[in-house]
């Protein structure tokens, strides 16, 4: 089976996905631009159904297998929203479905995946550690395996937000896309590259876990110790095995923004675009008000909101410290 997913492959997700997930709008946020330095446009998968992008690689993955792969259930690790996109998913097949979720996990993700009828297991350990735990249960009671960002079905899903932004802003400069275990930016990439190699698209990640960064640096996929950020669905150690060198082939720069302008970048959403994004989403916008990005004033940049699954009461604490 091939490790990475094809312009046909994102086609068909997308053929897949259509009755079942929403296409998100593409929205300019004129109020922002002056503060970034260009024609701003925001693709806000917070408005998703689960309130992220990840249902639509889950649910591509989950309707692509045969029923009798996933009739003992389904299995995964997730920093949250993974957890809730496959979440959906099962309850739509009506499948059993467990995650492993870190002790770190927000609250409402934990909430949220519990009311889609999922067991949750709270998993204190890195990245690799959880998805052995992952692998032991499901060899143990034959679950199929549903990875957030190695599999390159679930890539493909993640990829149809690149033929919705094509397809909605066809004469786009410049994508910007969160990175985490680079599923996401995989897929989108793949779709924007294949179809139009002019575009630039740009990887967004926290100086406090530049896995992406450093690898391109050296070369080679490399492992970096896990530190806190604010940006807890971009929290990896290290990058993914099949999206590494999709990475190195199709993204044309990875660049590291702080915590501070996360929550700049935060702060800046629901103020002037009247959205609420988690750290991980808005860390695109936090990259364009650093000054972290190169870009001209007529140039088009949209930045992937990937979702806004966070703790109220945190996001309270962040927004009332903006006063």
């Amino acid at each position: 089976m091939r490790n990475y997913p094809t312009i046909q492959d994102i086609e068909e997700a997308r053929e897949r996905l259509k009755p079942h997930i929403r296409h998100t709008p593409l929205l300019r946020a004129e109020k922002i631009e002056k503060a970034v330095g260009c024609q701003l446009y925001l693709k806000p998968e917070t408005l998703q159904i689960t309130g992220a992008f990840k249902i639509r690689g889950a649910l591509n993955k989950t309707l692509s297998l045969p029923r009798e792969a996933i009739a003992n259930g389904i299995i995964a690790s997730s920093s949250g929203n993974h957890a809730q996109g496959l979440s959906y998913a099962a309850r739509m097949l009506g499948v059993k479905v467990i995650l492993v979720l870190p002790v770190t996990t927000p609250k409402i993700k934990i909430a949220n995946t519990e009311a889609l009828g999922a067991e949750v297991v709270l998993f204190d350990g890195d990245t690799a550690a959880r998805w052995k735990k992952v692998y032991e249960i499901a060899e143990g009671k034959n679950y199929a395996v549903v990875h957030g960002f190695e599999d390159p079905m679930v890539m493909a899903g993640q990829g149809t937000i690149g033929c919705e932004i094509l397809e909605d802003l066809e004469d786009v400069d410049t994508v910007i896309v969160p990175v985490g275990g680079g599923g996401l930016i995989s897929g989108i990439a793949t779709a924007i590259k294949e179809t139009k190699p002019s575009v630039r698209v740009i990887g967004a990640e926290p100086a406090l876990t530049p896995k992406y960064f450093h690898s391109r640096l050296n070369k080679e996929r490399t492992s970096l110790p896990l530190k806190n950020t604010i940006a807890d669905g971009l929290r990896i150690s290290v990058p993914g095995q099949n999206p590494y060198p999709i990475i190195e082939k199709y993204v044309d720069e990875i660049i590291l923004v702080e915590d501070e302008h996360i929550i700049a970048g935060m702060r800046t959403l629901a103020r002037d675009a009247k959205l609420i994004a988690e750290p991980a989403a808005s860390i695109g916008i936090g990259a364009l008000l650093a000054g972290s990005i190169k870009v001209r004033p007529d140039e088009k940049v949209c930045a992937v909101l990937s979702g806004g699954n966070w703790d109220l009461c945190d996001l309270a604490e962040i927004y009332k410290a903006a006063e």
